[in-house]
């Protein structure tokens, strides 16, 4: 099936906006086993959007049309899918009813020009909506069936979920019964874990199980896409593939689905009723910033301590620079986390310490990051050298924090190289 996806508005065609709706209804499409054959992006013009919707229904089986369905005066999509559609607009009595519910919910009166979300193509099919006013509508165009989505990438991405993607199956004749498993990890590449992972969709013969990947640094997304006859014939499929992709990607997983690397942190620290500091440099902060926000990180987490430089890091853990050594090294890492944990009279304490430089030229900037985790009389460390942007460093040394103390709390090794690190 030929599908196109066009998203609409003058801000997201000057770059004012990044288009991030494009990008994921381009992902759950692929996840589900449907490929994009086109993309267009047009402005807020009347004329503009009736050809980009001719030219589409003349080569596209199903078309996704993104934003323009406001209650403002450069909101064109019903307008112009009416005129497409060779139909007139009429009044949704059923969508109305529902705005004014929407508003009365939030002790609101509803403003007249909402009442313009309720008009629709005669003959429009509604795609709910629950969380917005912005009805979604379905209407044949040229050859093609269009969905119209609101630009609200939340409500986008329910009515993505529940109404369009089921129908885009139904309208494909691909089996309906799919389940996406995701296995997140970090300190592994793309083309890395492709190797590693080379044959594992074929342990299924058939053809029902697709491997993909989905990079954004520092993490990798490792996907499973499968297809059955039901949840059962997908779980039974599933199964050996999952177990192998675990046992080849082996400690880099750092967590599945949903979970999020802070949340596995979070409540390996839990179960162990075990309490943390974080000492960090450079990082803005953002180590802390992943964890002390999350439900139940106030059973959890006690101090965060953002230095600039390590005489700071020394004196906010009550470490007397001059009984440690000069420079960032694995053991100045180890000393500051071990002061903090005592300072601070946690059971863990995590420091993370980097020194930025830039090479000769300037075009080589780079950090070496020294870690420690101090647990009472123990303490592990790693120390890594990563080359790249300074952002780059940052996001690398964050990652590499949290994914260590992970590692620790879970019995594995803190030390295992990773693709981004430079050998020296």
């Amino acid at each position: 099936m030929r599908i196109e996806v066009i998203c609409t508005g003058d801000e997201v065609l000057t770059g004012k906006i990044v288009n991030t709706n494009f990008s994921y209804i381009t992902q759950r499409l692929e996840d589900a086993g449907l490929s994009v054959k086109w993309e267009t992006t047009v402005g807020d013009d009347r004329e503009d959007l009736l050809l980009a919707f001719q030219l589409a229904g003349q080569r596209a089986d199903a078309v996704i049309v993104n934003g323009g369905l406001g209650p403002t005066v450069d909101d064109l999509s019903q307008e112009i899918a009416a005129k497409a559609a060779g139909v007139e607009l009429e009044l949704s009595e059923q969508w109305l009813a529902r705005m004014h519910e929407y508003f009365a919910r939030r002790s609101r009166v509803m403003p007249p020009n909402n009442r313009k979300q309720a008009m629709l193509p005669a003959g429009a099919e509604v795609l709910d909506n629950p969380i917005g006013t912005a009805c979604g509508f379905a209407v044949d165009i040229g050859k093609a069936r269009f969905f119209f989505t609101p630009g609200v990438p939340r409500e986008l991405r329910r009515m993505l979920e529940e109404e369009i993607i089921p129908r885009l199956l139904k309208k494909s004749g691909l089996q309906a019964a799919i389940f996406l498993k995701r296995f997140h990890s970090y300190g592994i590449g793309e083309s890395h874990a492709d190797t590693l992972l080379a044959g594992v969709a074929e342990l299924v013969p058939d053809g029902t199980v697709k491997l993909g990947f989905r990079a954004h640094y520092p993490q990798l997304e490792t996907k499973l896409t499968v297809r059955g006859r039901d949840m059962d014939d997908i779980q039974r499929k599933l199964g050996p593939v999952e177990q192998e992709v675990r046992k080849r990607l082996g400690n880099f997983i750092l967590a599945e689905d949903d979970r999020t690397l802070e949340g596995v942190v979070l409540e390996a620290l839990k179960d162990q009723h075990a309490t943390l500091t974080v000492v960090e440099m450079f990082t803005s902060g953002q180590i802390a910033g992943r964890i002390a926000h999350l439900p139940g990180a106030e059973e959890v987490f006690r101090r965060g301590i953002v230095a600039r430089d390590f005489g700071e890091a020394c004196a906010a853990v009550g470490l007397d620079r001059g009984t440690v050594a000069e420079g960032i090294t694995r053991e100045t890492a180890e000393a500051v986390a071990r002061a903090a944990q005592g300072h601070t009279r946690t059971t863990h304490a995590l420091a993370v310490l980097i020194d930025v430089d830039e090479g000769a030229d300037k075009l080589e900037f780079g950090g070496t990051i020294c870690l420690a985790i101090a647990t009472g009389g123990n303490v592990a460390s790693r120390r890594s050298r990563v080359v790249g942007g300074r952002e780059w460093v940052r996001l690398g040394a964050v990652e590499m924090g949290l994914d260590c103390l992970r590692r620790y709390l879970q019995g594995l090794p803190v030390y295992e190289r990773i693709d981004f690190e430079k050998v020296e």
